[in-house]
């Protein structure tokens, strides 16, 4: 027992110094001073040595455990002081080092021309609403004056998902859906995605429309022109000149389209506008009285005036971005500009 207990001191002197982590400390120490330790062993197996060698021998092991508690409190000293350096070690920061920047993001050039839209309709007491991208052809076509035999119908190539559902090809429905839940005085604007199957290099099967209508008593086309050259001149210039020209849409009576002096020749003529000196940018008219009539109103009372403008179209001239699929593209070179 004497020689095993010189050769327990021994191991441990030679252990305590290879224990690099506290894993590998608290492994070492359970090793011989755990419940089933080498020390502890040496304790219980007392009882079989000669009763008179048995004094000597648990005072020599007894000193042994302390020799032993004491070099395994010093190493876990140790073991803690070189985990902790090796942990701020890994976490050390190079402040040297180029930090990484995050960008700020800008808003798309729709948004702008959506925020602006209803910035100026704002101050004119207009408030939003948003319908539906997924129609019902009543909302879409015949509520609006297009009964399913109108030629007006092969104006637009429609995403039809059924017989009667379909994505919606103009935001006019949102004017049906907003008089069946509004009393007139009406002012709304409905902004929104509408859907057509085309596409070139200014048209998207995908794209936005701004639709404004307004309900109240005693309206006129001088009204639905004031309304539309206000909208015109704050989107573009306050000097530019804008004109009427009569139009055809089945949801107005009278229908008109709007011209304004082109923002890149101020109407001495150019390529944008091939040499008129007129861009059109938006349609519109008065309310045709059978879609008042659809939306419950009283056209005896009431009459309207509705206005529609593609945001994409408007967005397209007033920054000069000369193909519409680069509204879609998110190239990141396109889109930095408008920070």
């Amino acid at each position: 027992m004497k020689e095993n207990i010189e050769q327990i001191k021994n191991e441990i002197i030679s252990l305590l110094p290879t224990l690099g982590t506290n894993k590998a400390f608290y492994d070492a120490q359970s090793a011989y001073l755990g419940k089933a330790g080498k020390i502890t062993m040496l304790l219980r197996g007392l009882g079989q040595a000669p009763k008179e060698d048995r004094p000597a021998l648990g005072k020599a092991i007894n000193e042994l455990k302390v020799w032993a508690e004491g070099q395994f409190e010093q190493a876990e000293k140790t073991v803690n002081k070189a985990e902790l350096l090796a942990r701020y070690e890994n976490e050390k920061l190079d402040i040297t080092m180029p930090s990484v920047k995050d960008e700020v993001g800008a808003l798309h050039p729709i948004t702008h021309i959506k925020n602006e839209i209803i910035d100026i309709f704002a101050g004119l007491g207009f408030e939003i609403f948003e319908g539906p991208e997924i129609e019902d052809d009543f909302h879409n076509f015949t509520a609006l004056n297009v009964p399913k035999d109108h030629p007006a119908r092969d104006m637009q190539d429609t995403f039809f998902i059924t017989e009667d559902i379909l994505l919606r090809t103009q935001t006019s429905p949102g004017q049906i859906r907003t008089m069946e839940r509004r009393k007139p005085p009406i002012k709304v604007l409905i902004p929104g995605r509408v859907f057509r199957s085309e596409g070139d290099a200014t048209h998207s099967p995908m794209f936005h429309q701004m639709e404004g209508l307004v309900i109240d008593k005693n309206l006129s086309v001088r009204d639905l022109y004031g309304v539309l050259d206000y909208l015109a001149k704050k989107l573009f210039d306050g000097e530019a000149q804008t004109r009427l020209r009569p139009s055809f849409f089945p949801f107005t009576e009278p229908s008109v389209e709007l011209d304004v002096t082109c923002c890149v020749c101020h109407g001495k003529g150019c390529k944008l506008c091939k040499n008129t000196g007129w861009i059109e940018v938006l349609g519109g008219g008065m309310v045709h009285k059978k879609v008042l009539e659809n939306g419950g109103i009283d056209t005896n009372e009431y009459n309207g005036l509705a206005l529609g403008i593609g945001m994409d179209r408007i967005a397209m001239l007033k920054y000069g971005i000369p193909n519409i699929k680069l509204l879609f593209e998110n190239d990141q070179r396109m889109l930095k500009q408008f920070k």
